[in-house]
């Protein structure tokens, strides 16, 4: 019932703050990224925030990672509405990242070199996941497969964490989806959505991990993983500024160039997402096994097809 009552809540919250986006002209322009050729209200995910909000209600023990969430949340934010230099940011989302890190007793667990190494695979990781998130669908979609396959863990496999922290950014994800899942979408999650998405779930994923011991549950973020690894590569190949706007990724090329249904290709991705989690809930394989089983294949998959439709879009 109350998940229900949570439901509505967050659909009031979404449609209040498209009045508050309409009036103060909180709106995303298209640019050189951007796989959208219309003007479209920005910030969408803020109703994360909200989430996170509700989660502090209900479990105040969790304040230190929630108040993580919105320091690096509200400063994505403001990134969305005025541009932030990349030094102000990186202050920010390290404080974020240690808020995090000193909740899971990271500093305890880890000598202080492979902190260091974590610190660069965590951020590293949640600006990737907002550079995926370029098309409609895509980071709700995905996020909702990955909080799914959490859940399914935690209720089945691992009893990891209270399943409210899981459920209210899948209810979160459902009402963002609502408005964002279209052809032609209502909103875009902006970066205060697509970072604070990523933060939760690398809260969820490190904590699962440490409890388990389990290093391939960060699988769960393989696909996304794959095409921003690979993407990078390609583009230090061609010489080009890795921080610069860009359409390379391979589902950009998918949506723009083979002019797929954007709707189409998140639904494919977070597909091959969800095959890659149930492979890693219910194979006894060591991680190395799973890595290479899971991952060769998408490497595959992108170094033969999207050459191919570059050189045919002579890109």
């Amino acid at each position: 019932m109350l998940y229900l009552i949570l439901l509505c809540v967050f659909f009031l919250v979404m449609l209040l703050y498209f009045k508050i986006a309409d009036h103060y002209n909180i709106i995303d322009h298209p640019n050189e990224r951007s796989s959208h050729s219309e003007i479209t209200i920005r910030g969408g995910g803020v109703i994360f925030l909200f989430a996170g909000l509700i989660a502090l209600f209900l479990h105040p023990t969790f304040w230190m990672p929630i108040l993580g969430l919105y320091v690096i949340g509200i400063i994505s934010f403001i990134d969305d509405r005025i541009t932030l230099s990349g030094k102000v940011r990186i202050v920010f989302h390290l404080t974020a990242v240690t808020l995090l890190f000193i909740s899971l007793s990271v500093f305890q667990i880890f000598p202080w070199w492979q902190v260091l190494i974590l610190y660069v695979l965590v951020i590293g990781i949640i600006n990737a996941y907002n550079f995926m998130d370029g098309i409609n669908g895509i980071t709700g979609t995905y996020s909702l497969v990955i909080l799914g396959g959490l859940q399914y863990v935690n209720y089945n496999v691992a009893d990891f964490i209270h399943v409210d922290l899981i459920w209210l950014p899948i209810i979160a994800s459902v009402v963002f989806l609502f408005f964002n899942f279209r052809k032609k979408a209502k909103c875009f999650a902006g970066d205060v959505g697509s970072v604070t998405m990523a933060f939760w779930i690398i809260f969820l994923l490190i904590k699962l991990i440490l409890q388990t011991e389990n290093y391939a549950y960060v699988l769960f973020l393989a696909v996304y993983g794959v095409d921003t690894v690979l993407t990078i590569i390609h583009r230090l190949k061609l010489r080009h500024n890795i921080f610069d706007a860009h359409r390379l990724h391979f589902y950009q090329i998918l949506a723009n160039e083979q002019k797929w249904s954007q709707l189409l290709v998140a639904l494919i991705y977070s597909l091959l997402q969800l095959g890659i989690i149930v492979a890693v809930i219910f194979s006894s394989l060591s991680f190395p096994y799973m890595f290479l089983i899971t991952t060769v294949p998408l490497v595959v998959i992108y170094s033969l097809i999207k050459p191919r439709i570059m050189i045919r879009n002579k890109m």
